[in-house]
């Protein structure tokens, strides 16, 4: 079989073609998001309220609602109790996001373990991409389209509050405010992300891409372009690997990006380990 075989013969099924639309759609929206949360030092947010949505989805199966509706109000109420917990008690911000994102997972899990089902929920969990549905590329399509029509158009100022939010309040800015947009727009995006790779694996989405394009470049505006780039590319090589291993698509995914991150830690010309021993050793 050559090359071009192996590139075409997975788009002869329709339920590949929309697998791989899904797939990099949410990869752009996660990693453009990831940009901000590695600067900003929310990698622990991302995580909490990726696997904070678990219980709503599973309420929403129950009320028979959509499954992005009930994954966006409990990643909402997330953020609002963490910062709840964290504003009202001596409890700091990483043991509030600790205790929340458990409870409201376990919850989830409660909810799962409880609920009569002819679907297998555990798709809920891990991901269930090949499984995409027409209408589920319609609402991942949307919602990733309302999450980066935020991110375009507050950019600026995000990125202001992700260097120096004591300078964004000092030219007129809120930072509470923009620090709620960043939030809403998290949970939007873990609501795009679910349906790919599952609550587990969300975070992964959310975090790996800022992290990579962070040790290739030391510009915002360049890691806004790199990490989606490197995020899509990505995803379409897992999903590729997914067809011809037969092997769970979500997990290959991120472990294609993980190797993504690992080869530019190590090679990075200025940020990578390999590189600056070798600097190191240049100027000795």
């Amino acid at each position: 079989m050559n090359p071009l075989d192996l590139l075409l013969e997975p788009l002869q099924y329709d339920f590949m073609v929309r697998a791989l639309a899904a797939t990099v759609v949410a990869a752009v929206v996660c990693a453009l998001l990831s940009c901000w949360l590695v600067l900003v030092g929310w990698s622990l947010m991302g995580d909490a309220v990726s696997h904070a949505v678990l219980p709503g989805v599973v309420i929403a199966y129950i009320l028979g609602a959509p499954f992005a509706l009930g994954a966006l109000a409990f990643g909402l109420l997330a953020v609002a109790l963490i910062g709840v917990l964290r504003d009202t008690s001596r409890v700091k911000e990483d043991a509030a996001i600790g205790i929340v994102f458990t409870t409201l997972f376990a919850l989830g899990l409660a909810l799962i373990s409880v609920t009569p089902s002819q679907t297998d929920l555990n798709h809920i969990i891990f991901g269930n991409i090949l499984g995409v549905s027409d209408g589920d590329l319609i609402q991942i399509g949307a919602l990733a389209a309302v999450a980066l029509v935020v991110l375009l158009v507050k950019r600026r100022d995000l990125t202001l509050y992700a260097f120096d939010p004591t300078h964004a309040f000092a030219i007129g800015l809120s930072p509470r405010l923009l620090g709620a947009i960043l939030l809403g727009v998290l949970a939007l995006t873990a609501v795009v992300a679910l349906q790919v790779v599952g609550v587990i694996l969300v975070v992964a989405m959310l975090i790996i891409p800022g992290a990579t394009a962070h040790l290739l470049t030391d510009r915002f505006g360049r890691m806004l372009v790199i990490a989606p780039i490197l995020s899509a590319a990505c995803s379409v090589i897992g999903i590729y690997l997914s067809y011809w291993l037969d092997a769970a698509s979500g997990a290959l995914v991120i472990l294609v990006q993980g190797v993504v991150f690992t080869l530019v830690y190590l090679f990075s010309p200025r940020h990578g380990v390999v590189g600056r021993r070798m600097a190191r050793a240049r100027a000795a």
